[in-house]
């Protein structure tokens, strides 16, 4: 059931919530908690019913684990440590099996010559995000960071609808005590405008140019997957799907947001207009943001940061991003993804090691000249690395990079030059680069007027007025969607 689908969007989501206010008036909050909890196991259970028991088996251990850490860190903190990497070791070999076993025997395969066997499974749906979540739930409940143990809270936690499947990667102190909160069991007019507001954008970043630009990505890397490709295919699909996966995972984030302000529940911010960045360092604090700080704070610091030494914190950069393109997916095209962007990292690191101490001089350049010439690199060499998140293979991924470097005879060509791709990847460009985002607009200025609103008399019926209008647009916006063929989220394949 896609955010972007009629079924979810006119059936499910009203339910959810008529069911969610109602228990929670009639019978209390801690029954309109578990009716939000049985709605999104429902969603989950959706997509393929069998996944639904890992899921159940995963909160129910999790929480188990928690608890048994938590009663045992008083009276010995080694024995709690103990059960804590027993958790967590459990936790990641389910993952591995499910999401990386395959790729395991098919590398063994290739270097030893050996014929073994693939194994029949299937990725769950969300299995990153759930797992990723509950083991950052274990480290902090181990630290003694965590202070709510309601278990209904924690299946709501983990399984929450808007985030299950693609994200953001959340923290259980930023959302167990808003499951507390009297207000948010109860319908307020303010927050459906804002949430209807975030929902519309996501829908529109996903509906009107990610899956427009959608058929120019796949065409290049179909092609590539074959042979090699000219520099005009190349570039375009190139650009294009620079463009796709920014407003189709971005778009994702914003209707989590959205969806999940119709309770009154704030998602943290996934997204900072990453394309404005200035460094690889920037982009890295923009782009993915709760999954960035996943890998600082339950990765990059647990090896040992930047406290032992520049070249140990060099090496753990590279561990962290490596780790972080394999959570993508089983496939070495994303772990090679992932050791370009610790490269970057290194790099970016020792430059501004540089800068504080042999180039001061470099003070002296422009301003304006060093943001736009980061600028530039940095948007070059993100664009580079998707060429390797994007393909299929390290084959197709070279065939791309031959064709933007001018192809070669007998290149698969795009055709005749076309100006609609060059138009909606110039639009897409100056949306992402120029404009201020979606929380600029809509938690800044768009919150603020609201509030000014809010003071003066009418502010119900206005309310309701801009309700109504989100809805037109909502549902325009899933008109056009069922009129084309149905793209699911990027980030749902992992």
């Amino acid at each position: 059931m896609l955010f972007t689908t009629g079924t979810f969007l006119f059936l499910y989501l009203p339910i959810t919530l008529l069911g969610f206010f109602l228990t929670a008036r009639i019978v209390g909050q801690r029954a309109g908690a578990a009716w939000l909890a049985l709605a999104s196991l429902y969603f989950y259970a959706y997509w393929y019913a069998p996944d639904l028991i890992l899921l159940i088996a995963s909160i129910a251990f999790n929480y188990w684990a928690g608890s048994w850490i938590l009663s045992r860190r008083v009276a010995s903190l080694a024995l709690a440590r103990r059960i804590l990497v027993m958790a967590v070791s459990v936790n990641l070999i389910v993952l591995a099996y499910f999401k990386y076993s395959n790729l395991l025997i098919g590398s063994v395969n290739q270097v030893g010559g050996l014929h073994l066997p693939l194994l029949a499974v299937t990725l769950p749906i969300g299995i990153s995000f759930f797992t990723f979540t509950q083991i950052a739930y274990l480290v902090d409940v181990y630290a003694g960071k965590v202070r709510e143990r309601n278990p209904v809270h924690y299946t709501l936690f983990v399984t929450y609808f808007p985030h299950l499947i693609a994200g953001p990667v959340l923290h259980h102190a930023e959302m167990m005590p808003q499951f507390r909160m009297a207000e948010n069991y109860r319908p307020w007019l303010r927050n459906f405008v804002m949430g209807l507001a975030f929902l519309g954008v996501g829908l529109a970043k996903k509906v009107l140019i990610a899956d427009t630009v959608a058929p120019w990505a796949d065409e290049l890397f179909n092609a590539a997957k074959t042979g090699a490709v000219d520099a005009q295919l190349a570039w375009r699909g190139v650009l294009a799907y620079t463009l796709q996966i920014y407003f189709d995972f971005s778009g994702y984030s914003d209707m989590a947001v959205g969806l999940s302000r119709l309770v009154g529940v704030e998602l943290p911010y996934n997204f900072n207009s990453p394309y404005k960045s200035v460094s690889i360092i920037d982009f890295w604090r923009r782009w993915h943001m709760t999954l960035s700080r996943f890998l600082r704070d339950y990765l990059y610091i647990s090896l040992g940061g930047n406290r032992k030494g520049p070249i140990r914190r060099y090496v753990n950069l590279a561990l962290t991003m490596l780790l972080g393109g394999l959570w993508h997916g089983a496939s070495w095209t994303f772990m090679l993804w992932g050791g370009l962007h610790g490269l970057y990292l290194m790099i970016n690191h020792a430059w501004v090691h540089l800068r504080k101490t042999v180039l001061v001089g470099l003070d002296a350049v422009p301003g304006w000249l060093g943001r736009w010439s980061g600028w530039a690199l940095t948007l070059c060499s993100v664009m580079f690395a998707w060429i390797w998140f994007r393909a299929e293979s390290t084959g197709a991924s070279l065939n791309v990079i031959a064709g933007l470097m001018g192809g070669s005879s007998g290149s698969r060509v795009a055709g005749p030059l076309a100006l609609e791709p060059i138009g909606w990847i110039v639009a897409g460009f100056l949306i992402a680069v120029l404009l201020a985002n979606s929380q600029e607009v809509l938690d800044g200025r768009f919150k603020a007027w609201m509030q000014r609103m809010e003071g003066s008399g009418g502010a119900a019926f206005r309310f309701g007025a801009m309700i109504g209008v989100e809805v037109i647009l909502i549902t325009w916006l899933a008109l056009v969607c069922a009129s084309r063929q149905m793209t699911q989220f990027i980030y749902f394949n992992f």
